[in-house]
């Protein structure tokens, strides 16, 4: 599937996007939907998603301000909206938000986990209470708000349960240890989660997107401890990329989706070449998710309280951050993947036989030739 912003392309006024966009609003508005991480970034673009297929939307992240403007934004883009402010560290507060949520919009159809934070350093720069924070929230954080979807899910039996990943679940990277250990983290926790709701036959349904990077405020706000200031990675995408991809995945929910083609190739390229990527990150991770502008002492973060000015869906990177990216079930791209290994394999095997097979008839002895006679490579060719 290819994914454009706000999701219809140059099709966007043909008759089957005016399709879609009625089954959306006509189905979806019965639909709750709570967003974690709200607030900003792909978090906030998500629920506008949301929004425009008319959808109840709950909305969860730390600052009540910032949440109130999320709401306003919902109601004129056609949804309905009940900001809940909570840390999601915390399990009780989110618990106590989601029941508010669910008492003034009903239980939750949809639960999207998208809260992080992270610190950009070295591991040798690190302290264990910068660990220990960033571990809270973006991997207990979606524990959390798991714990708390299924509360409402499992006594309707239905529900789908949206964990926004990243390629470093597969693939740690430098200067994001902890984040990178959070993600992998996420990954174990929901297959194990995904394994018991089939065991239950439950009608619930788990998923991860793995995201590329995205240009969100997080490289604004993000504490840090680098000389310059941080970056994303590699292609960027935007956040409404991002949302388009949730809000696909939360109707056709699969076990998982890469987005964007940089997903796909670092998840593959790791399971092939883990050590050769292990040497090109040390060469090319510090530079590539640094800027030619250094960090101000005075700069704040959000790591243990949100930095009001950054709550907005984009971050500094619009000029080069894509519009559409590839969104592929992980198991399709998998099989593609062995499909073209298996053909590659294949043909070099045949091409090994045939030129095995021409140095053999290249090398054969030749008889000499006597009289009345022809030598005996002649006679066969």
């Amino acid at each position: 599937m290819f994914l454009r912003r706000r999701g219809f392309g140059k099709s966007g006024t043909c008759f089957g996007a005016s399709l879609l966009a009625w089954w959306e609003v006509s189905i979806l508005s019965t639909q709750t939907v709570v967003v974690t991480g709200a607030s900003a970034g792909a978090g906030r673009a998500i629920a506008h998603r949301f929004a425009r297929a008319g959808a109840r939307v709950g909305l969860i992240a730390r600052d009540a301000t910032a949440l109130d403007a999320v709401a306003d934004e919902v109601e004129r883009l056609g949804g309905q909206a009940c900001p809940a402010a909570a840390d999601v560290a915390d399990p009780d507060a989110l618990f106590e938000a989601a029941a508010r949520i669910r008492g003034t919009l009903g239980a939750a159809d949809v639960w999207v986990n998208d809260a992080m934070v992270t610190v950009f350093a070295p591991f040798a720069a690190l302290t264990p209470e910068e660990f220990r924070r960033v571990t809270e929230v973006t991997y207990l954080g979606y524990v959390h708000g798991t714990m708390a979807a299924l509360r409402q899910m499992r006594p309707r039996n239905k529900g789908v349960i949206v964990q926004v990943g990243s390629a470093l679940a597969y693939r740690g990277i430098p200067l994001q240890s902890a984040y990178c250990g959070a993600k992998h983290a996420i990954r174990g926790f929901t297959e194990a989660v995904r394994t018991e709701l089939l065991h239950e036959r439950r009608n619930i349904a788990i998923t991860m997107v793995q995201l590329p990077a995205v240009n969100t405020p997080q490289f604004d706000w993000a504490r840090s401890h680098m000389r310059r200031l941080p970056r994303p990675m590699g292609l960027t995408f935007q956040p409404e990329v991002v949302a388009d991809a949730v809000f696909h995945a939360a109707h056709r929910p699969r076990p998982e989706y890469w987005l964007g083609r940089t997903t796909v190739l670092t998840v593959l390229g790791n399971m092939l070449l883990p050590g050769l990527l292990d040497r090109i990150l040390a060469r090319t991770g510090y530079r590539g998710q640094e800027r030619p502008l250094p960090t101000s002492p005075e700069r704040p973060d959000n790591l243990l309280r949100p930095v009001g000015p950054f709550h907005r869906t984009h971050g500094a990177f619009d000029r080069e951050a894509h519009a559409h990216a590839l969104l592929v079930p992980a198991t399709v791209a998998r099989l593609g993947a062995l499909a073209l290994g298996s053909a590659a394999i294949l043909a070099i095997g045949l091409a090994a036989a045939k030129a095995r097979g021409r140095l053999a008839r290249s090398t054969e002895p030749v008889e000499p030739a006597g009289r009345g006679t022809m030598p005996t490579k002649a006679l066969f060719s």
